[in-house]
């Protein structure tokens, strides 16, 4: 085994709620949808109109400034609605599925006997494309630009994350299809941060990192920090670990396959468990009859705690996400809660009790427990960032639009999710992520 690299910067909330390793096949979704608000930067153009039938990798939009990226049906079916919101924009596609619609062809064939360009093709014909990210700012690759490498981490370490090693050991052929045809579209390596037990260890055509330590190892963007740091001059691509295994699909079978893990969890979920299921799926088809009865309300998270989207049992899965969070939504009132030892309480710091009992798990809801208040230094950052950089001074840099500093500090080597646990241990309350992103936005815009 290669060396390991070793964070020891970073934290773990634990959660009551980890999913138990049992799978159920879910019956094919009824509606699936597709969201351009799940890509940062994206103006769609819409190519399908409610009532028009498509099949399986039909386009349904695309990228108007680049049209060659095109975003196509999970499931075939009828064109059901076109949510929009203000200004017409649009904020879902929504299919009626039909087992009877088919599918379109796409190339079939073993990306080691393709050109880069070739698999490039297919990749944008099928819709799978926008599953590529491109680093610095975190966007839909560039099918114009080479990255110098492509980074898969194979282990999520947000709280209550699926066990990828579970998710995937039975489908290590198609991760390693899907690698292979990632290493043809970089000039460099395609590089798999692993943890020590991982299955992913025999991947050929890949270069395999070894991480360990608390979240955020898991996330690519400290692992490409770790491994090549990124300058205003790179271009690296990251992609997530089933999302290979689509690629990987439509390479053995010439067709787009959707089908993935999504695991259930959280303290309001009756059965947390993993459900094999469709991208794009409608979260009631996972929560349904699996949450507990409670006089409180619920928080429903697509995603994890930290990064992850607030929806609704009718919205659908995020485009990027593979596991559902169910919290309460603490919006009650607590008696002189400050006042309590805090037995109970799960905190970052040493301020409770809780402290004491490092390996329990706690119930935790989505109460801010106050506002926003005077961004001042506490040092609690750095503590959960391991990476060299300075996140305060970052932040302040882009508040106050301060590009030369923001270049200086760091910001092409983060993305929120990176700083994700900023926002959890902030004392002034400060919102790091909408802070990150409008800052990566100045970047595009200015220097593109």
């Amino acid at each position: 085994m290669s060396e390991v690299i070793k964070l020891r910067r970073g934290f773990n909330i634990k959660l009551k709620g980890e999913a138990e390793y049992k799978t159920e096949i879910l019956e094919t979704p009824e509606f699936v949808a597709i969201k351009p608000t799940d890509f940062y930067g994206l103006t769609p153009k819409l190519i399908v109109k409610p009532g028009d039938f498509v099949k399986t990798g039909d386009a349904l939009f695309f990228d108007k400034y680049h049209p060659e990226v095109k975003f196509t049906a999970p499931l075939g079916g009828k064109i059901h609605t076109v949510k929009r919101g203000e200004r017409r924009r649009i904020l879902e596609v929504v299919v009626e599925s039909d087992k009877d619609s088919g599918s379109v062809e796409f190339t079939k064939a073993d990306p080691l006997s393709l050109t880069g360009e070739e698999i490039k093709s297919n990749l944008l014909k099928s819709g799978l494309w926008p599953f590529l990210k491109r680093r610095p700012y975190g966007i839909i690759a560039d099918p114009g630009e080479k990255p110098q490498a492509v980074f898969v981490s194979t282990f999520d370490t947000a709280p209550l994350a699926p066990d990828y090693n579970y998710v995937m050991k039975d489908q290590l052929k198609t991760f390693q299809t899907g690698v292979n045809a990632l290493s043809k579209l970089t000039t460099g390596s395609v590089f798999l941060g692993v943890n020590s037990d991982a299955v992913f260890t025999k991947t050929e055509n890949a270069e395999i990192r070894h991480f360990s330590g608390p979240h955020p190892a898991g996330n690519p963007g400290i692992q490409i920090h770790h491994i090549a740091p990124l300058s205003r001059a790179s271009v690296v691509w990251t992609i997530n670990v089933q999302d290979v295994l689509f690629i990987g699909r439509l390479f053995e079978t010439g067709r787009v396959d959707l089908t993935k893990t999504v695991v259930l969890s959280g303290s309001e979920v009756e059965n947390p468990g993993y459900y094999k299921t469709v991208a794009g799926v409608q979260i009631s088809c996972l929560t349904e009859g699996n949450l507990k009865k409670a006089d409180h309300k619920q928080r429903i998270i697509s995603g994890n705690v930290l990064t992850g989207t607030s929806v609704n049992e009718e919205s659908y899965l995020g485009f990027f996400d593979s596991q559902i969070t169910v919290i309460p939504e603490g919006d009650d009132y607590e008696l002189l809660g400050w006042a309590s030892p805090g037995f109970d309480k799960f905190s970052a710091s040493k301020t409770y009790l809780s402290k004491l009992f490092p390996k329990k798990s706690y119930e935790i809801n989505a109460n801010m427990h106050g506002g926003e208040r005077a961004f001042v230094l506490t040092g609690q950052y750095e503590k959960v960032v391991p990476m060299d950089i300075l996140p305060v001074f970052l932040l302040k840099a882009i508040v106050a639009d301060d590009i030369d500093n923001m270049e200086q500090l760091g910001i092409y080597e983060v993305i929120e999710e990176d700083f994700a646990l900023c926002e959890y241990v902030c004392a002034s309350k400060i919102k790091v992520q909408e802070i990150l992103r409008k800052g990566i936005n100045t970047m595009i815009k200015e220097l593109g």
